[in-house]
């Protein structure tokens, strides 16, 4: 291989379906996270287009393509797809709320023959950061706060993916955020440079260690360490991406991890993302230059830049003598092994009619509205289940949906049971990109609690992306209804009895944003006197 050869290697960068992928040609790159969708054929005409490509090129390397999790409802570009043609299940927060390590590894079973269909062959998840900080935005794709119950959940969630071992059956996963995303000062995202500092002070930072050992053990084959910068520990203050303590201290040596590094997306350059200029996540290295970032992480330990496509400085720090070659021939075999592994020197392509036949499938499809049901928390109850044919008012339910299973009625006077489902509430950000990530506080505004007091749901519906902060609203609803990810039939199903709710809180709810500003955000449960704790949940 030339060095450039190498170097195209060592990235990988976000490409959107349908399009030509020019940088297989162009920059020797064979790595590339998808976005978007088609319907099944689509996606895998497409995706055999791009090998043909590769195929063509003088050493003829096949394509990994990657993706952000696509069977759940979130849909956040920088986190994860809404599922489209494939089969729709819960959030991890719901897969957590049900804690059945059998249904996990089916979900992760069924997500696997649905992205091998269509040549998906790894999969930038699952995340097993803690949820102790209650506002961060990207609770919804944790298993919840508790370690022990994300560390089961994750060996049966990559069993399920890669199997027993890694091979040609599989969809490798880049498990993430090493060495644990969820501590956040505030609860802001590192995406963006208010939300770059990770703190700990509850000292617990060998606790959100914990699932990545469960990780370790079940054999994943890639980590993703996160963008925060850690204060106040023992480690350097520096992106977790760019941390030689942290890469080769703590992961290579303490856990004997050999498989691939890759950073999170974005370390290295400046982007415009959806119309907002965002820097690079180079938190606690802002003042080096892109190619002094890339020596960083390089002599940090990463194999692989995430986001990025500037295999040039790679070459340039090789040829100036600041990086060894046999520094970069280190990641270059990790990153064909697993190509190898995978089975895609052997045959890369995948048929377009089998994948119609599996994306979608109906029983995959019945199988994730079980587990939508399943995951529903039923926090409080009175007058559940209804009765069909029930006289109802619904909000935020589909009205015709609604009619298989009461008389939906014009207003709330008319109706025996008012339905109102909500999403936990944000502070709207600015910027297009920015609003995706729902942060600050957990309440109700005081005119939505208004207008719920006076309304009186029967049942009130609760989508908890994060926790929600609402005593005044719970106090007004005969019956609350949690869930993590569910259709209206679903939902529906649960509230008139077809089917029983057996979630339970991955997370407390706190009583008070007081509560929350005083809890520590490395500890789990931290919130003093909550409305509903950890594990809560009722049965019919």
């Amino acid at each position: 291989m030339t060095l450039e050869e190498k170097a195209g290697l060592l990235f990988q960068t976000m490409v959107f379906f349908g399009r030509p992928v020019d940088q297989i040609d162009e920059l020797a790159m064979t790595h590339f996270n998808i976005l978007g969708s088609g319907s099944p054929r689509e996606m895998a005409e497409w995706h055999n287009a791009q090998q043909e490509r590769a195929a063509a090129t003088r050493l003829g390397i096949p394509v990994t393509f990657s993706t952000d999790p696509r069977n759940s409802f979130s849909h956040n570009p920088g986190a994860a797809i809404m599922a489209g043609p494939f089969s729709q299940w819960p959030e991890s927060t719901g897969l957590a709320a049900i804690g059945d390590e059998a249904l996990v590894e089916r979900f992760a079973d069924i997500a696997r023959q649905e992205y091998l269909a269509v040549g998906i062959r790894l999969a930038l998840h699952p995340q097993i950061d803690l949820a102790t900080e209650p506002r961060w935005a990207r609770v919804n794709a944790t298993f919840g706060q508790d370690a022990d119950l994300t560390s089961r959940l994750v060996k049966a969630y990559i069993r399920g993916f890669q199997g027993e071992r890694l091979g040609p059956g599989s969809v490798a996963c880049m498990t993430k955020h090493f060495p644990g995303g969820g501590p956040q000062k505030d609860g802001e995202d590192p995406h963006f440079a208010y939300g770059r500092e990770q703190v700990y002070p509850g000292g617990n930072f060998d606790y959100h260690l914990r699932p990545f050992q469960a990780a370790f053990e079940a054999g994943t084959s890639q980590i993703m360490p996160y963008y925060g910068m850690p204060v106040g520990t023992p480690y350097e203050e520096v992106g977790f991406g760019f941390s030689e303590g942290v890469i080769t201290g703590l992961l290579r040596e303490r856990y004997g991890f050999d498989g691939i590094v890759c950073t999170d997306w974005g370390l290295l350059t400046d982007a415009e993302i959806m119309g907002q200029e965002m820097p690079a996540r180079a938190w606690g290295v802002e003042h080096l230059t892109p190619l002094e970032r890339a020596r960083k992480a390089v002599e940090a330990g990463v194999d692989q830049f995430g986001g990025e496509q500037c295999p040039e400085l790679i070459v340039e720090l090789v040829r100036g003598g600041a990086v060894g070659q046999e520094r970069i021939d280190a990641s270059v075999r990790r990153l064909l092994r697993e190509k190898f592994v995978l089975g895609l020197f052997d045959d890369p392509y995948v048929d377009p009619d089998r994948a119609e036949e599996i994306v979608g499938r109906e029983d995959f499809v019945q199988a994730g509205l079980e587990a939508q049901s399943a995951s529903l928390t039923l926090l409080k109850n009175g007058p559940l289940p209804l009765a069909e044919g029930t006289a109802i008012y619904v909000e935020g339910i589909d009205a015709e949906t609604a009619s298989a299973y009461g008389t939906v009625v014009a207003t709330p006077e008319e109706a025996q049971a008012t339905l109102v489902r909500l999403a936990a509430p944000h502070e709207p950000r600015e910027g297009g990109f920015e609003a995706f990530f729902h942060s600050g506080s957990l309440a109700f505004p005081p005119e939505e609690i208004d207008r719920l007091e006076r309304l009186k749901p029967t049942v009130l519906g609760l989508y908890l992306e994060r926790p929600a902060v609402f005593p005044e609203v719970d106090q007004a609803c005969q019956a609350v209804l949690a869930d993590y990810g569910a259709r209206d039939d679903a939902f529906l199903d649960v509230v008139f009895g077809r089917r029983s709710p057996r979630g339970r809180l991955p997370f407390e709810l706190p009583r008070s944003m007081a509560a929350v500003e005083a809890s520590r955000s490395d500890v789990p449960g931290d919130t003093a006197d909550p409305l509903y704790p950890y594990g809560h949940g009722l049965a019919y």
